[in-house]
């Protein structure tokens, strides 16, 4: 089987998307559903940027943005958690899987000395 990161990282935004849907809107939740969706997305975002980059350099900045919004990302679901008890199971869940991917882009920036 192929391990395919652009497709983690795309199911992974696709997943917040579904999660976000769930989440009653009040004054709160809306500012923390725009984080969570813009932080999420990005990840994947960047990491096809990072694909296609035109140099080491810009290969090596889009994975450290991809890390740091996986990392973003956690702190928002935490936050969403804390605001949504109901959600925590599920945040939870989310989070492990931010936390993986930002464990897979810090080990590739590593190797992009």
């Amino acid at each position: 089987m192929q391990y395919d990161l652009e497709e983690r990282t795309a199911k992974f935004g696709e997943n917040i998307i579904c999660f976000a849907k769930t989440i009653k809107k009040d004054e709160i939740n809306r500012l923390l559903i725009n984080q969570i969706i813009k932080s999420s997305t990005s990840i994947g975002a960047n990491y096809m940027e990072a694909n296609g980059a035109s140099s080491k350099r810009d290969f090596k900045n889009k994975i450290y943005i991809s890390r740091k919004e996986s990392n973003e990302t956690k702190h928002w679901l935490r936050m969403i958690a804390a605001a949504n008890l109901d959600k925590k199971d599920e945040c939870r869940k989310l989070w492990q899987e931010a936390h993986e991917l930002t464990l897979i882009f810090a080990k590739i920036s590593k190797g992009c000395k």
